[in-house]
């Protein structure tokens, strides 16, 4: 009876896990369908007191999403090198080039994201410290570069192994398997200069136990530097960023 108890338990235990799982995964289709240009013709946001251009298939980064928040948040190295992963719009690798980065490199996988990030850098000037380009977490770089700090607000949601991407913002929303996350998690501090720092963002949309999962099989400790709350849709959402820190 013990015995049937224990399984009965894990049976249980199980079955909320997937639950949850299915219940992430609608939330992150109907992020899709809400936050992305799905248009034909570029649009324009404000944010941070500032006006952006927005590519048809960009994650739109508007108030609530969170992007306002981590950008102010990420401790930007004074007159440092600076590598974003993801992104998207541009935002933060523009804001990261006006608050005291002497060079940015800005990354995404969708060649969307890449022009989008170029109008925004050449409709703020400065296009004279960000270089954008497209890669696959770091697939992309020169395998000498370096830098101060890495960060990544990273697809927070993760998706069924079987999933196809067939739309440019799914990237921005979705990791398969959390297949990218682990990769990060694994990978960034080869890409570090001595004393440089690894950051990674996390929401409550994720399952951030498989983010620990994720940490302890890469050898890496999650420090949180900050979090706040906003509405995204319907839902209260936490954002957290995080310094990824060797063990």
């Amino acid at each position: 009876m013990v015995v049937d108890g224990v399984s009965t338990g894990q049976e249980r235990k199980v079955a909320q896990r997937e639950d949850q799982f299915r219940e992430r995964y609608q939330n992150g289709l109907t992020l899709v369908e809400k936050l992305g240009n799905s248009g034909a013709v570029n649009e324009e946001f404000e944010l941070l007191g500032m006006e952006w251009d927005l590519v048809p298939g960009v994650f739109a980064p508007r108030p609530g999403t969170g992007t306002e928040w981590y950008t102010t948040a990420v401790p930007y190295p004074a007159d440092g090198r600076f590598l974003e992963i993801g992104s998207g719009a541009g935002v933060t690798a523009v804001w990261a080039a006006l608050h005291g980065c002497s060079h940015v490199t800005a990354t995404d996988i969708t060649e969307a994201a890449v022009r989008n990030t170029l109008r925004n850098v050449q409709r703020h000037g400065v296009s004279d410290r960000v270089t954008a380009l497209r890669s696959d977490l770091f697939s992309g770089l020169d395998s000498g570069e370096r830098f101060d700090t890495v960060f990544w607000n990273c697809s927070v949601i993760e998706a069924p192994e079987e999933f196809e991407y067939t739309r440019e913002v799914e990237w921005a929303i979705f990791d398969r398997g959390y297949a990218a996350l682990s990769r990060y998690l694994s990978e960034v501090h080869e890409w570090l200069l001595p004393g440089g720092r690894a950051l990674v963002t996390f929401n409550s949309l994720g399952d951030f136990s498989r983010m620990r999962e994720l940490a302890e099989r890469s050898g890496v400790a999650l420090d949180r530097i900050d979090s706040c709350q906003r509405w995204l849709a319907e839902d209260l959402v936490t954002f957290n960023l995080f310094e990824v820190v060797l063990k």
